[in-house]
């Protein structure tokens, strides 16, 4: 049996005309066949016939490189919803639009912030004592247009520094546990975060407009109407509420979001090593769609996440212009960790 050292390959004849490839990368071991690519469990336990025949330190992936990498424990994680892209097709007259903020998605549970991913954002004392106890509320955590990687750094601290929490607002948009409509969620959010009281702390609501159609305009120029403000304004988008609806857990179509670009989330499953200017650090990585399409990021990092790249096994958000007939997202670029 082979031991596959890191960035080894051998290829194995199976049951298809093509050959399979076995293969280690950022200290896990996969197989390009079906049957592993289609296991629920996470990729770092996952193994198939042809690793356990042909590779010695290959079962379920396990080996001494990745058993030395800490695992991603994902605890508290809230049951947010989560937009699905916009579809032209949708009729979205009548229903609620609000700009997309570059900030941090924000879990208020009555007493503590949580990431989108269950980790918890250590606020300032006198920042939580602003915020309404027992209620849970969905937001964003915000410094400002452009500023995103900076309010990561400044709500991820376990410190929290009283001074660079000034900068953060936390932009209400949503109450999970009440069970009205979101037009009837609205109506209570204005009531506990009045006009008259609106931008004098750190705790906001966010605006939500309705989109109406004029006579001679169809709900699909008011929608691009609406991108292109919020672009002008440095939003990134808009997103778009249906007013009926009620709070779900998970995608739901009954939350959509509208940018010029387009993004997905994906999983990293290994790295390619770094050449030319990029020697030594890492040069791109090996990811995974949720619908078990893999492909490569190669753009888009700093000189200091090459140096200390995502995690095997963490999920990072891409943007891409469009999908290739093979659903394959084009010009891939990294963006940012998605909470």
């Amino acid at each position: 049996m082979k031991h596959l050292n890191e960035g080894e390959s051998i290829f194995i004849q199976g049951s298809a005309k093509k050959p399979y490839e076995i293969k280690m990368i950022g200290g896990i071991v996969s197989c390009d066949c079906v049957a592993w690519r289609l296991q629920s469990l996470p990729i770092d336990q996952r193994t198939c016939k042809h690793i356990k025949a042909n590779v010695s330190n290959g079962f379920g992936g396990m080996n001494p490189a990745i058993m030395k990498q800490p695992k991603i424990v994902l605890k508290n994680v809230p049951p947010c919803l989560l937009a699905h892209v916009w579809n032209e097709e949708i009729d979205v007259s009548g229903w609620f639009v609000a700009y997309k903020l570059d900030g941090v998605r924000a879990w208020w549970d009555g007493t503590k912030f949580w990431s989108r991913l269950g980790n918890e954002y250590y606020a300032p004392q006198w920042f939580k004592d602003l915020m309404p106890k027992g209620i849970v509320l969905d937001g964003e955590l915000f410094a400002g247009n452009g500023r995103f990687q900076e309010t990561v750094s400044i709500v991820r601290k376990g410190t929290p520094a009283d001074q660079e929490w000034q900068q953060i607002k936390f932009m209400v948009f949503d109450m999970p546990n009440n069970p009205k409509s979101f037009m009837g969620r609205m109506d209570d959010l204005k009531a506990m975060f009045p006009f008259s009281e609106r931008g004098k702390n750190q705790i906001d609501l966010l605006d939500q407009d309705i989109i109406a159609v004029p006579s001679k305009k169809t709900y699909k120029d008011m929608v691009a109407w609406h991108l292109e403000l919020a672009e002008k304004y440095g939003y990134e988008g808009i997103m778009l509420r249906d007013p009926n609806s009620l709070y779900e857990s998970g995608r739901s179509h009954t939350l959509l979001k509208v940018k010029s670009f387009l993004d997905c989330e994906v999983t990293v499953i290994g790295y390619q090593k770094g050449k030319g200017k990029h020697k030594g650090v890492m040069g791109s990585l090996d990811v995974i769609m949720d619908n078990g399409v893999e492909f490569n990021v190669g753009t888009g990092f700093s000189d200091q996440e090459r140096k200390n790249p995502p995690k095997i096994g963490s999920k990072i958000t891409v943007k891409y212009q469009e999908l290739s007939k093979d659903l394959v997202p084009r010009f891939p670029s990294f963006w940012r960790d998605p909470e």
